[in-house]
């Protein structure tokens, strides 16, 4: 019963400006485009994406 741990890292390739949204996207499974366009939208109608993507960029490691 050996289960990997995932852990989730800020993409050093696929990135626009600090990886965090490729990060999140291979840890969760799906295609980037998606995790853009999700925190987008949580930029302009839920207004905590801007803070969200700080917190991130500052918590998130860089993949090794």
């Amino acid at each position: 019963m050996s289960e990997k741990i995932r852990k989730i890292y800020r993409s050093r390739k696929d990135r626009i400006i600090a990886g965090v949204c490729s990060g999140f996207a291979k840890y969760l499974g799906i295609d980037v485009p998606i995790v853009r366009l999700v925190w987008i939208l949580s930029i302009f109608f839920m207004g905590f994406g801007i803070i969200a993507y700080i917190l991130a960029w500052i918590l998130i490691p860089e993949e090794p």
